[in-house]
């Protein structure tokens, strides 16, 4: 299929990119930024930029199915005049416009897949509700109110599912990562009364669910994508908690949540249990049940990286080794499942780098386009550390495809990095073990921040190792036959 995607560089983008990939569509992005875009998303990737009407119009004329995940972060602040305009915008204006070139195709759409969120139910209480449940009160209710209602008023598409996200747990965005930066100083715990309903989602079951929707017809109207085991807050901290091994002891009272975010607030101390309905009765299998399940394998990726102090006997025999002395190594293996030639080829490619990067490293290749990857190969990138801007010229010293690379830096903010990317064939998948041997710079001095390069470390491969299960979904989660409803 050609999908068209807007969204594609946010948080639950940059996955659902991968995952089309994986699954072997073609992706079209329409983005804002297009030059952005193209940086950030992995090789293959079309790109159009969203204020081209009639470049976009001819991606959606192309399409089988097309996907918006735009819109502004909803968190973040208070919900100021001005704020909410934004939000309509990015939201309601966006789709009326999309479904304008919709309606504008000689044929009808199969397939137009829109982003909503649970905000549609307001604040229930106890109360269970599934899609059938009517709209809630409030400033977000009534924005997911008028959101779907601009994807509903598409007349040139045959099926529109309209796919209400719960808060949605994954590496690299969302609303994980400030609060495993909270409860890793020890500084977590509940918000308000931690009574309310948190109806939560894995990362990885979210983008499998909006796949799985392009291709089932059994789909369609309102679609909840949240996990089956919706927990409430202070059991939410409580799993945060034990996932992290910190306490959950300091708890933030709902005066001080409204007096710093005002109505905003709601998004923290109120809630809703939602059900996911639809997606279950589509036999749509979650690989994220428990709330439990899901913190230990966002949490887990960083826990088995390998960091720790050089074995000089072990280092690799290379002039490069030899002059830079590192400190320090990183090893790490990642098991996926798919054939070797495939892995090797995505790895290999350095367009593809930037997908399986944090975005908060605001990675981007300086290099002109197309890279030949042979021995001897000089790239230049550009990543931001902190918020200050970097360039890292890298050389590939080794190359034996199908086997190995190795990539080292030549300039940047390592003494030494010496990066081997190993590859082996175990059946139908493959094994890839990654060994970086690096030092930091000013000698002893700078082993000074080790502590915050290690941390920084792990979250740079947890993020990765996701995305690679992004890219490379395990076997039998290929999307489902489309179906008759």
């Amino acid at each position: 299929m050609t999908i068209v995607l807007v969204g594609a560089t946010g948080f639950i983008g940059r996955a659902l990119v991968l995952r089309l990939l994986g699954e072997g569509h073609r992706v079209i992005a329409l983005a804002r930024d297009a030059a952005r875009a193209s940086d950030v998303l992995p090789a293959g990737v079309d790109v159009a930029a969203l204020d081209d009407r009639a470049a976009c119009a001819a991606a959606i004329a192309a399409a089988d199915g097309v996907v918006s995940l735009a819109g502004e972060s909803i968190a973040g602040g208070r919900w100021t005049r001005r704020r909410r305009e934004r939000l309509r915008a990015s939201r309601v204006e966006l789709t009326r416009w999309l479904v304008e070139l919709i309606d504008a195709r000689p044929a009808p759409l199969p397939v137009l897949v829109t982003a909503s969120a649970i905000g549609w139910y307001g604040d229930r209480g106890d109360e269970r509700v599934d899609e059938q449940a009517p709209p809630g009160r409030g400033f977000l209710a009534e924005l997911c109110r008028d959101w779907e209602a601009a994807a509903a008023a598409a007349r040139n598409a045959r099926r529109i599912v309209r796919a209400r996200f719960g808060v949605v747990l994954g590496e690299g965005g969302g609303a994980l990562r400030p609060l495993t930066a909270i409860y890793r100083l020890g500084l977590g715990g509940r918000l308000g009364s931690g009574e309310q309903w948190v109806s939560w989602v894995h990362l990885e079951d979210a983008i499998a669910a909006v796949a799985r929707a392009l291709t089932d017809e059994r789909l369609a109207g309102p679609v909840n994508v949240v996990a089956p085991g919706a927990v409430r807050q202070r059991e939410l901290s409580a799993a945060l908690a034990r996932a992290l091994h910190r306490p959950a002891v300091l708890p933030v009272p709902r005066p001080a949540l409204s007096l710093a975010l005002g109505e905003a607030a709601r998004l923290l101390t109120g809630g809703a249990h939602v059900l996911p309905r639809a997606l279950e009765a589509a036999g749509f299998a979650f690989r994220f049940r428990s709330i439990d399940a899901a913190l230990a394998d966002l949490t887990g990726a960083a826990a088995a990286v390998e960091l720790g102090r050089a074995d000089p006997a072990a280092l690799p025999d290379a002039a490069y080794v030899r002059s830079r002395r590192p400190r320090y190594t990183l090893a790490t293996r990642t098991v996926i499942d798919a054939p070797l030639d495939e892995v090797f080829a995505f790895f290999s490619a350095a367009e593809n780098l930037a997908a399986i990067t944090p975005p908060d490293l605001a990675f981007s290749i300086a290099s002109p386009r197309p890279i030949r990857i042979e021995r001897g190969t000089v790239i230049d990138y550009r990543v931001a550390v902190a918020g200050v801007p970097l360039r890292w010229r890298t050389l590939i010293e080794v190359w034996e495809p199908g086997v190995r690379f190795v990539d080292a830096q030549v300039r940047g903010p390592y003494r030494a990095w010496w990066h081997e990317h190993r590859f082996a064939a175990d059946g139908a998948r493959t094994v890839m073990d990654d060994v970086v041997h690096y030092a930091l710079p000013l000698g002893p001095l700078g082993g000074l921040g080790h502590v915050a390069v290690r941390a920084m470390l792990r979250r740079i491969f947890a993020y990765r190792s996701h995305a690679i299960r992004a890219r490379f979904p395990p076997r039998g989660e290929a999307a489902a036959p489309a179906r008759s409803a």
